[in-house]
Protein backbone atom coordinates (compact mmCIF):
# COMPACT_ATOMS: atom_id res chain seq x y z
CA UNK A 1 0.00 0.00 0.00
CA UNK A 2 1.32 3.42 -0.94
CA UNK A 3 2.31 5.86 1.79
CA UNK A 4 0.04 8.80 2.52
CA UNK A 5 1.82 11.95 1.27
CA UNK A 6 0.37 14.23 3.97
CA UNK A 7 1.54 11.99 6.80
CA UNK A 8 4.90 11.45 5.16
CA UNK A 9 5.33 15.19 4.61
CA UNK A 10 4.88 15.89 8.32
CA UNK A 11 7.39 13.20 9.26
CA UNK A 12 9.96 14.39 6.72
CA UNK A 13 9.65 18.02 7.78
CA UNK A 14 10.08 17.08 11.41
CA UNK A 15 13.08 14.86 10.76
CA UNK A 16 14.82 17.21 8.31
CA UNK A 17 18.04 16.39 6.47
CA UNK A 18 21.52 16.14 8.00
CA UNK A 19 24.91 15.95 6.32
CA UNK A 20 25.76 12.57 7.87
CA UNK A 21 22.62 11.07 6.32
CA UNK A 22 23.65 11.93 2.77
CA UNK A 23 25.13 9.41 0.37
CA UNK A 24 28.52 10.39 -1.08
CA UNK A 25 26.90 9.93 -4.49
CA UNK A 26 24.09 12.31 -5.48
CA UNK A 27 22.72 9.67 -7.83
CA UNK A 28 22.31 7.26 -4.93
CA UNK A 29 20.82 10.06 -2.84
CA UNK A 30 18.39 10.83 -5.68
CA UNK A 31 17.48 7.16 -5.91
CA UNK A 32 16.55 7.10 -2.22
CA UNK A 33 14.32 10.16 -2.59
CA UNK A 34 12.86 9.06 -5.91
CA UNK A 35 11.93 5.60 -4.69
CA UNK A 36 10.22 7.17 -1.69
CA UNK A 37 8.25 9.48 -4.00
CA UNK A 38 7.27 6.46 -6.12
CA UNK A 39 5.96 4.70 -3.01
CA UNK A 40 3.39 7.45 -2.38
CA UNK A 41 0.15 8.43 -4.07
CA UNK A 42 1.80 11.37 -5.83
CA UNK A 43 0.67 11.73 -9.46
CA UNK A 44 3.59 11.20 -11.85
CA UNK A 45 6.48 11.51 -9.41
CA UNK A 46 8.78 11.19 -12.43
CA UNK A 47 7.53 14.53 -13.75
CA UNK A 48 10.33 17.09 -13.88
CA UNK A 49 10.49 20.68 -15.05
CA UNK A 50 13.01 21.13 -17.86
CA UNK A 51 14.37 24.65 -18.37
CA UNK A 52 16.15 25.65 -21.58
CA UNK A 53 17.32 28.97 -23.05
CA UNK A 54 16.91 30.14 -26.64
CA UNK A 55 19.39 32.05 -28.81
CA UNK A 56 18.09 35.39 -27.47
CA UNK A 57 18.59 34.35 -23.85
CA UNK A 58 14.87 33.81 -23.22
CA UNK A 59 14.32 30.88 -20.83
CA UNK A 60 11.41 28.50 -21.18
CA UNK A 61 10.15 25.69 -18.99
CA UNK A 62 7.92 22.65 -19.41
CA UNK A 63 7.27 19.36 -17.66
CA UNK A 64 8.80 16.22 -19.13
CA UNK A 65 8.99 12.69 -17.72
CA UNK A 66 12.13 11.07 -16.38
CA UNK A 67 12.40 7.69 -18.08
CA UNK A 68 15.91 6.54 -17.24
CA UNK A 69 18.68 7.54 -14.89
CA UNK A 70 22.04 6.17 -13.80
CA UNK A 71 25.50 7.44 -12.90
CA UNK A 72 25.73 9.10 -16.32
CA UNK A 73 22.68 11.31 -15.87
CA UNK A 74 18.93 11.75 -16.31
CA UNK A 75 17.14 10.82 -19.55
CA UNK A 76 13.95 12.12 -21.15
CA UNK A 77 12.57 11.68 -24.66
CA UNK A 78 11.23 14.17 -27.17
CA UNK A 79 10.84 15.14 -30.81
CA UNK A 80 14.20 16.44 -32.03
CA UNK A 81 12.36 19.14 -34.00
CA UNK A 82 10.54 20.49 -30.92
CA UNK A 83 11.30 23.86 -29.35
CA UNK A 84 13.07 22.31 -26.40
CA UNK A 85 15.29 20.25 -28.68
CA UNK A 86 16.18 23.23 -30.88
CA UNK A 87 17.07 25.26 -27.80
CA UNK A 88 19.21 22.44 -26.45
CA UNK A 89 21.07 22.21 -29.74
CA UNK A 90 21.82 25.94 -29.51
CA UNK A 91 22.65 25.89 -25.81
CA UNK A 92 23.02 22.50 -24.10
CA UNK A 93 23.13 23.98 -20.60
CA UNK A 94 19.81 23.11 -18.93
CA UNK A 95 18.15 22.78 -15.54
CA UNK A 96 15.80 20.15 -14.13
CA UNK A 97 13.51 20.38 -11.12
CA UNK A 98 11.60 17.61 -9.37
CA UNK A 99 8.90 19.52 -7.45
CA UNK A 100 7.70 16.99 -4.89
CA UNK A 101 5.79 19.73 -3.09
CA UNK A 102 3.43 17.30 -1.36
CA UNK A 103 6.46 15.82 0.41
CA UNK A 104 8.10 19.19 1.11
CA UNK A 105 10.99 18.11 -1.10
CA UNK A 106 12.65 19.37 -4.25
CA UNK A 107 15.62 18.19 -6.28
CA UNK A 108 17.28 20.71 -8.58
CA UNK A 109 19.76 19.63 -11.24
CA UNK A 110 21.88 21.76 -13.57
CA UNK A 111 24.15 20.42 -16.25
CA UNK A 112 24.53 19.74 -19.94
CA UNK A 113 22.12 17.87 -22.20
CA UNK A 114 23.30 15.61 -25.00
CA UNK A 115 21.54 13.18 -27.29
CA UNK A 116 21.68 9.54 -26.30
CA UNK A 117 22.57 6.90 -28.88
CA UNK A 118 20.05 5.70 -31.45
CA UNK A 119 20.37 2.23 -29.94
CA UNK A 120 19.33 3.53 -26.52
CA UNK A 121 16.41 5.47 -28.01
CA UNK A 122 15.27 2.43 -29.99
CA UNK A 123 15.44 0.25 -26.90
CA UNK A 124 13.12 2.60 -25.03
CA UNK A 125 10.82 3.28 -28.03
CA UNK A 126 10.15 -0.45 -28.34
CA UNK A 127 8.70 -0.48 -24.80
CA UNK A 128 6.21 2.33 -25.45
CA UNK A 129 2.50 1.57 -25.97
CA UNK A 130 1.60 1.35 -29.64
CA UNK A 131 -0.56 4.47 -29.39
CA UNK A 132 2.40 6.45 -28.05
CA UNK A 133 4.59 5.15 -30.85
CA UNK A 134 2.06 6.32 -33.44
CA UNK A 135 1.77 9.63 -31.61
CA UNK A 136 5.51 10.18 -31.95
CA UNK A 137 5.20 9.78 -35.71
CA UNK A 138 2.08 11.95 -35.92
CA UNK A 139 2.79 15.14 -33.98
CA UNK A 140 4.85 17.96 -35.54
CA UNK A 141 5.76 19.00 -32.01
CA UNK A 142 5.86 22.75 -31.27
CA UNK A 143 4.64 23.67 -34.77
CA UNK A 144 1.47 25.71 -35.28
CA UNK A 145 -1.54 23.65 -36.41
CA UNK A 146 -4.92 25.05 -37.38
CA UNK A 147 -7.05 22.50 -35.50
CA UNK A 148 -6.94 19.26 -33.54
CA UNK A 149 -8.52 17.51 -36.53
CA UNK A 150 -5.20 17.96 -38.36
CA UNK A 151 -3.47 16.01 -35.62
CA UNK A 152 -6.16 13.36 -35.46
CA UNK A 153 -5.98 12.93 -39.23
CA UNK A 154 -2.24 12.39 -39.03
CA UNK A 155 -2.71 9.81 -36.29
CA UNK A 156 -5.20 7.93 -38.46
CA UNK A 157 -2.78 8.09 -41.39
CA UNK A 158 0.09 6.69 -39.34
CA UNK A 159 -2.16 3.99 -37.85
CA UNK A 160 -2.94 2.82 -41.40
CA UNK A 161 0.69 3.05 -42.47
CA UNK A 162 1.90 0.95 -39.56
CA UNK A 163 -1.12 -1.36 -39.34
CA UNK A 164 1.08 -4.44 -39.65
CA UNK A 165 4.28 -5.25 -37.85
CA UNK A 166 6.45 -3.23 -35.50
CA UNK A 167 6.53 0.55 -35.63
CA UNK A 168 10.04 1.86 -36.41
CA UNK A 169 11.82 4.55 -34.44
CA UNK A 170 11.32 7.96 -36.10
CA UNK A 171 14.63 9.53 -37.10
CA UNK A 172 13.40 12.80 -35.54
CA UNK A 173 12.62 11.32 -32.12
CA UNK A 174 14.83 10.17 -29.27
CA UNK A 175 16.35 10.85 -25.91
CA UNK A 176 18.50 13.44 -24.20
CA UNK A 177 20.67 12.72 -21.21
CA UNK A 178 21.25 15.58 -18.76
CA UNK A 179 24.78 15.16 -17.41
CA UNK A 180 24.68 16.84 -13.99
CA UNK A 181 27.22 19.34 -12.77
CA UNK A 182 25.19 20.34 -9.70
CA UNK A 183 22.42 18.53 -7.79
CA UNK A 184 20.67 20.18 -4.86
CA UNK A 185 18.43 18.40 -2.37
CA UNK A 186 15.89 20.64 -0.62
CA UNK A 187 14.02 19.41 2.42
CA UNK A 188 11.29 21.69 3.75
CA UNK A 189 11.30 22.51 7.47
CA UNK A 190 9.12 24.57 9.79
CA UNK A 191 9.46 28.37 9.88
CA UNK A 192 11.07 28.30 6.42
CA UNK A 193 14.33 27.07 7.95
CA UNK A 194 14.76 24.47 5.24
CA UNK A 195 17.63 22.02 4.86
CA UNK A 196 19.53 22.40 1.58
CA UNK A 197 22.53 20.40 0.43
CA UNK A 198 24.32 20.92 -2.87
CA UNK A 199 26.54 18.39 -4.63
CA UNK A 200 29.04 19.88 -7.10
CA UNK A 201 31.62 18.29 -9.37
CA UNK A 202 34.27 20.09 -11.35
CA UNK A 203 34.22 17.79 -14.36
CA UNK A 204 31.18 16.35 -16.16
CA UNK A 205 32.80 12.91 -16.33
CA UNK A 206 34.27 12.79 -12.83
CA UNK A 207 32.75 10.69 -10.08
CA UNK A 208 33.95 12.82 -7.19
CA UNK A 209 31.47 15.26 -5.67
CA UNK A 210 31.80 17.93 -3.01
CA UNK A 211 28.87 18.52 -0.67
CA UNK A 212 27.96 21.82 0.96
CA UNK A 213 25.05 23.06 3.04
CA UNK A 214 23.20 26.15 1.84
CA UNK A 215 21.24 28.62 3.92
CA UNK A 216 17.48 28.43 3.25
Amino acid sequence: MNANPAELRRALMEHGLAHHELSPSPIEQFQDWYELALSTDLPEPNGMTLCTVDADGQPSARTVLLKLYDARGFVFFTNYESRKAKEIEQNPRVALLFPWVALARQVQITGRAERISTTESLSYFATRPRGSQIGAWSSPQSQVISSRSILEGKVAEMARKFAKGEIPLPDFWGGYRVIPRMIEFWQGRESRLHDRFRYIRSDDRADEWSIERLAP
